[in-house]
């Protein structure tokens, strides 16, 4: 059974810990005064960050954990302070004694730490990454993140969801069609509707071209930490030219705003011809890089995850499809009849992330083809009742999970699960065997998210 997310929710008298797998939700009830549980990261390791954030966010002792340390509260964070409890009220907080941070390391003889982050040279959120070194070769890496939570969790509570919906969508840059696919499906469940089928082709199309923006960005990058730096330049044009297409079709170059309920014009002409042309460069640039033996020497071995290390520790999107993980949230009827055919790879190192992504860009580009119609539907939403939503969707990193519970019309608990929480947590795992210069080309091989991964 397919772990995808573990969190708690405050109750009148107790705490109450929702486990989601592919296939069921199980609900664990526990005493306020004494809120221990039982860890689940035995089985499942990717767990091990929801335990200890639960632990951090309420004060749930996770009692069997191999790993109790503090996730998203840094060495000052004030002892004792658990902002997720419904009496944590403070808008601001005093910092508290130093208390140093244990990272993992392995010792021994010739081998030493090498530390990376968390303040990098380029434009990227901080992170931190601990290397146990022997010479060049990496024998084990931390990553460490969670430097710049912003509060998300706790600032929707209180909000409706209809004027949560700017904060929700900007959670992650690179994601803000899918955070807002899930928004919107969470709003329909709330209001008992179902989206026309004009408006489901409109949100598939704005959420496909997000997948190529950031895929393109990507195939650029890969060769360019390879030392080729002539991909980045011309995947980087196909990017922006994609960016600005979101921008001609949404108002905006990020997309925020874009999935409504209204359907709004898109110059359908313009854009299959954009379509037509962005395939043909395509194509060129799959011919070059190709042909390049140096850069798949690169690739090839390099940055390895294997089938069952992406099954054990539950990774999602590209990352688990180039291990062989057969697994997309596009896999339905929709989907389907609109001509998705899921890209897989089974050697699990950066050439195979390299080669899905690709694939995924074709892809992409033939299913936006079927998904442009000229309608002007809208849909009149009734009001919003009361209950527990879930929703999925595949974003451009992977498997997006977000739950709301909304009570006396507004949102009690807001909890999303970005594929980078759990993707991040078997990067570790691709680095044995290769040396440290490899580091940014598998890191960059995977693309995950910072701001998504801390909330």
């Amino acid at each position: 059974m397919r772990f995808i997310a573990r969190y708690a929710k405050e109750l009148e008298s107790r705490f109450e810990i929702v486990t989601v797998y592919e296939d069921a939700i199980d609900k664990e009830l526990i005493a306020k005064d004494t809120p221990v549980i039982q860890t689940l990261a035995k089985k499942y390791p990717a767990a091990i960050w929801f335990e200890r954030k639960m632990q951090d966010d309420f004060g749930i002792i996770i009692e069997d954990a191999f790993d109790k340390r503090p996730l998203v509260h840094q060495e000052r964070f004030p002892k004792d302070t658990h902002p997720l409890r419904k009496d944590f009220v403070k808008k601001s907080l005093q910092e508290g004694n130093y208390v140093p941070y244990k990272y993992e390391a392995i010792k021994g003889d010739g081998i030493f730490q090498v530390a990376v982050g968390p303040i990098h040279a380029g434009i990227i959120e901080p992170g931190h990454f601990q290397f146990s070194q022997a010479g060049e070769d990496m024998l084990h890496l931390e990553v460490r993140h969670f430097y710049k939570n912003r509060g998300i969790e706790k600032m929707l509570e209180g909000k409706k969801l209809l004027e949560a919906k700017p904060i929700i969508e900007r959670i992650s840059g690179n994601e803000s069609i899918a955070y807002q696919i899930c928004w919107r499906d969470i709003v329909l469940q709330a209001t008992q509707q179902k989206l026309p089928l004009a408006l489901q082709k409109r949100h598939a199309f704005l959420l496909e071209l997000e997948r190529i923006i950031h895929h393109l960005t990507d195939l650029g990058f890969i060769p360019n930490d390879a030392g080729f730096g002539a991909a980045l330049a011309y995947a980087s044009k196909l990017s922006e030219d994609a960016r600005r297409k979101m921008q001609e079709i949404t108002g905006h170059r990020f997309g925020f705003g874009a999935i409504g309920f209204a359907n709004g014009f898109m110059d359908i002409a313009s854009i299959s011809e954009w379509l037509k042309e962005l395939r043909e460069s395509v194509v060129a640039f799959e011919e070059w890089i190709m042909d390049i033996p140096s850069l798949w020497d690169r690739f090839d071995t390099t940055g390895i995850l294997s089938l069952k290390k992406a099954l054990k520790y539950s990774s999602v999107g590209v990352v688990a499809r180039a291990s062989g993980v057969t697994i997309d949230r596009r896999i339905n009827p929709f989907y389907l009849e609109h001509g998705f055919v899921m890209a897989s790879e089974v050697s699990g190192d950066a050439s195979a992330r390299f080669k899905v992504r690709l694939e995924e860009v074709y892809n992409s580009i033939l299913m936006m083809e079927n998904f442009l119609e000229e309608d002007d539907t809208q849909l009149s939403l009734s009001n919003l009742q009361d209950g527990e939503y879930s929703s999925f969707c595949e974003s451009s990193i992977g498997e997006l999970f977000m739950t709301v519970d909304i009570k006396d019309g507004i949102i009690e608990r807001f909890f999303v699960r970005d594929p980078s929480f759990v993707n991040w947590q078997a990067v570790h795992l691709m680095m044995r065997k290769d040396i440290i210069a490899d580091f940014p080309l598998i890191n960059k091989s995977c693309d995950l998210s910072y701001a998504g991964n801390d909330l």
